[in-house]
């Protein structure tokens, strides 16, 4: 990712005032009631369609795809002025969210949700300005407390996730935080009386590890529940709640779309209440706000206590629940409270006690049976496969996200505006979507989503089409998408300033077509009559990508070894040392491939017959053409598929004395040397992008070169381990190097999920076509199978994560961003033997 790749992204996680300041609660002491004032630095395949008006689409739908001539031609001048309102200039088709299926009763299903990605627990509504909920613990460490809230990998919590999520209106999620265990359950329910949006409940429960609870530090546990309204609406406080006894009202208001709503805590434990309410519209630095009244409070009186105060008027209220070890808690938050017949007090029964749980527990059913009905593997994997499996299908179902913001996009360098602004803002947008990392990149990427999808649409193909379609409408004129979303303050706080902005020369790759290619979801499409319409977007998606291939981004001062291409997802993966126009990226093309062969896939069901069907099959007779490829990429003696360059293996990185431009003072700095004049030809480094074409399907099953690039799978001196595939073959002169000073090797060596499936379902594919390779095919199949998901389950039972890739050595540690349920939760369909 062009400014922002993953690697650097590690190291780069926003230290900002909130989210991932790490400090303690003013950083007091973990000993009662004595508080200490310093502060410490510890930064720390059943399908459900959905219901549609079939006819109502069908007139519109093919009316849409006879744009697709104009908007393939469409054409604005080419000055600088004009370029610049292009660039945010939405595509000029109506929006794929205003289509009638995703209204109605879709729309509203959809409503609440488990949206804040980035927090441990945090609820809002599909809407620009929600109310907004969410959960904060204190949390102990080295003696001192913490407050727990932002998903951060410096908080050391040991698991956390959804164990199970439907994606709609259940989840379950576990966190284990030293000694200290939660359990959080959300369920969303409509009923006689509800607003729209219906309403929702949380259960949480708290539990110490027994031994510990002579200890004053573990005896007593405290949880923050708060509600804040985006919009400013002032939230009333019961200032009886300080008297609980049972249950209670905690706060009530009103708010757009949900009408009147009241929030209610329940509990049978002996429970002591404190609140605090403040006014801001600033939402993104809740830990902080309510740390610093925790802290001054607790100064004063010498205990962990909010102080029972409110600012006038507030729009944000948080509510202390404090209890010995174990206790359980019930939130409801009814809406439509003003209305004729709201029955809220029986509305609270059902959300509440033992008829919450009892539904929780239904819905915990319900989660199993679809989970076997949909991934049928009983008879394929063990059960601690079968925990793992549902494990990844329900954190990234649980990690889906809802952000409303514009994207920063930026300006060529020479470009000035008269606020002086290196950038322009886009369009204001929403954006449904999973995410890769609830930690370290909780907001949408665009390279990621494909892969997601193709789980999400065996699990619900109505949440499926909902994100593909937000992702659409996020195209400008252009047929270009941002590919790293964002949007909001909250994303935003996660991100340094510097690798926000989004550059319109570089694109991910079409990723979203690994979802549309699918033969049996495209037959969804057209019985849905969402196909015809698709392609109107998809068509001016895919003609973005016709022409250049994926911009290297050199390194500062010359302290990079092979320039980057880290929008073509595969960063620091090794290119042509010296870019030019001649270059050729052996991925981009088969990329291209896909695109063009889903187009014409989709027309052909359609059944149209006209020139952009035609111009599809023609491109992607093209892109397959077997003796072009060969001609283009192929080492005939090697059998192995590479780019093509200006490119010298003769290129190193070599320290030099340099002096300081304030100080007479030298320093050392690595700087890149160049040994030997570069030429074109093929760049030889066999690894993930030498397998494009394999991946792709594109070889012919009865080839001689189908052996060989079996063989370089199957070779330990090359790809081949115990764990998984490597991304670069130990024969490459960069294996496991750095290519700048910083960076340490990303794509040059470990182990990734997304592009293991890809060679999966390869070798699933010519394991079962006609052709001399097929028994060796299969044989590799099955190895590579069980060596990936036993080093994946093996690996969250010994961490309690699934992790962002996994090492080719050290029995296959888990290494980078942790959890990723993102495309490492691709292991289920490997379990399942869906491709």
């Amino acid at each position: 990712m062009t400014g922002s790749s993953r690697r650097a992204a590690r190291s780069r996680i926003k230290p900002s005032n909130d989210v991932d300041s790490g400090d303690s609660v003013q950083n007091l002491k973990a000993i009662p009631p004595r508080i200490r004032k310093e502060r410490g630095n510890d930064h720390a395949s059943s399908l459900r369609l959905m219901n549609v008006n079939l006819k109502s689409l069908l007139g519109f739908g093919i009316l849409a795809f006879l744009i697709i001539v104009f908007i393939i031609y469409y054409h604005f001048d080419t000055v600088e002025e004009v370029q610049k309102l292009r660039v945010i200039t939405p595509l000029p088709a109506p929006k794929m969210m205003d289509l009638p299926q995703f209204q109605g009763d879709h729309k509203e299903s959809l409503y609440w949700g488990t949206y804040r990605s980035l927090v441990y627990l945090g609820i809002r509504a599909r809407t620009p300005r929600s109310l907004i909920a969410g959960l904060m613990w204190i949390g102990v460490k080295d003696g001192q407390y913490f407050m727990r809230h932002v998903c951060q990998d410096s908080d050391g919590l040991s698991k956390y996730g959804w164990t199970h999520h439907n994606g709609r209106d259940y989840g379950h999620q576990v966190l284990v935080d030293q000694e200290l265990t939660l359990t959080t359950s959300f369920l969303k329910a409509k009923m006689n009386g509800s607003g729209y949006g219906g309403d929702w409940a949380v259960q949480v429960g708290v539990q110490n590890d027994k031994s510990r609870l002579d200890d004053d530090l573990w005896r007593t546990a405290h949880l923050f529940f708060y509600l804040a309204d985006e919009e400013g609406y002032a939230i009333s406080i019961d200032r009886e709640l300080l008297s609980f006894h049972g249950s209670t009202l905690l706060a009530f208001g009103s708010h757009d779309d949900v009408g009147g709503w009241e929030l209610h805590l329940d509990s049978s434990d002996n429970l002591e209440v404190h609140y605090s309410g403040f006014r801001s519209r600033h939402m993104h630095n809740l830990t902080e706000l309510f740390q610093e009244t925790l802290g001054v409070h607790a100064r004063r009186i010498g205990r962990l206590q909010l102080p029972d105060t409110s600012e006038h008027s507030p729009n944000i209220v948080v509510f202390q629940v404090s209890g010995k070890n174990p206790f359980k808690i019930d939130i409801a938050f009814v809406s439509g409270t003003d209305s004729k017949n709201p029955r809220v007090e029986e509305r609270i029964k059902s959300l509440t006690g033992a008829q919450l749980t009892n539904r929780l527990n239904e819905k915990q059913n319900d989660f199993e049976d679809k989970y076997r009905r949909c991934f049928n593997l009983t008879d394929k994997v063990d059960s601690e496969s079968m925990i793992v499996g549902r494990a990844a299908i329900g954190n990234l179902l649980g990690g889906i996200g809802y952000f409303y913001g514009s994207s920063k996009i930026a300006l060529p360098k020479d470009s000035n505006l008269e606020n002086g602004n290196s950038f322009v803002p886009y369009w204001p947008a929403a954006l449904y979507t999973a995410v890769p990392s609830r930690s370290f990149f909780p907001r949408g990427f665009l390279w990621d989503e494909g892969f997601h999808q193709l789980l999400i649409w065996r699990w619900d193909i109505g949440i499926c089409l909902d994100i593909i379609g937000h992702w659409l409408d996020l195209m400008n004129i252009d047929g270009w998408i941002p590919r790293e979303q964002i949007l909001g303050a909250e994303a935003l706080s996660k991100v340094p300033e510097e690798f926000v902005l989004q550059h319109p020369t570089n694109g991910n790759p079409p990723t979203l077509f690994l979802v549309l290619r699918v033969r049996f979801f495209q037959i969804c499409l057209v019985e849905q009559k969402e196909a015809s319409f698709l392609s109107l977007k998809t068509t001016r998606f895919l003609h973005s990508w016709i022409g250049p291939s994926f911009a290297s981004m050199p390194g500062s001062n010359g302290s990079i070894v092979h320039n980057q291409t880290l929008s073509s997802g595969l960063d620091d993966y090794p290119r042509a040392s010296h870019p030019n126009e001649d270059e050729l990226h052996l991925d981009l093309r088969c990329w291209m491939f896909l695109a063009a062969d889903c187009m014409h896939s989709i027309a052909e069901l359609l059944g149209m017959r006209n020139s952009s069907e035609m111009g599809y099959y023609s491109m992607a007779k093209q892109l397959s053409n077997f003796e072009i490829l060969n001609q283009m990429h192929l080492d005939d003696t090697y059998g192995a598929y590479f780019d093509f360059g200006n490119h010298t293996e003769k290129v190193r990185l070599r320290w030099h004395e340099v002096k300081g431009s304030s100080s007479n003072y030298a320093g050392r700095e690595l700087l890149r040397e160049v040994l030997e004049r570069p030429q074109l030809g093929l760049v030889p480094h066999v690894g993930y992008v030498s397998l494009f074409p394999f991946m792709m399907k594109m070889i012919p099953s009865e080839s001689l070169i189908l052996g060989k690039q079996l063989d370089l799978v199957f070779n330990r001196s090359t790809l081949w381990t115990d764990y998984g595939l490597r991304s670069l073959s130990k024969t490459s002169s960069v294996y496991m190097k750095r290519n700048t000073e910083h960076d340490p090797p990303y794509w040059r060596g470990p182990i990734w999920m997304n592009m293991n499936y890809m060679i999966l379902s390869a070798l699933h594919h010519y394991s079962e076509a006609d052709g001399p390779h097929k028994a060796k095919a299969r044989m590799i199949y099955e190895e590579l199978r069980k060596n990936l998901i036993g080093n994946v389950v093996r690996n969250y039972f010994q961490t309690g994560y699934l992790w962002e890739q996994y090492e080719e050595k050290n029995k296959g540690r888990g290494k980078g961003a942790r959890p990723f349920t993102g495309w490492t939760s691709l292991v289920l369909l490997m379990m399942a033997e869906s491709y």
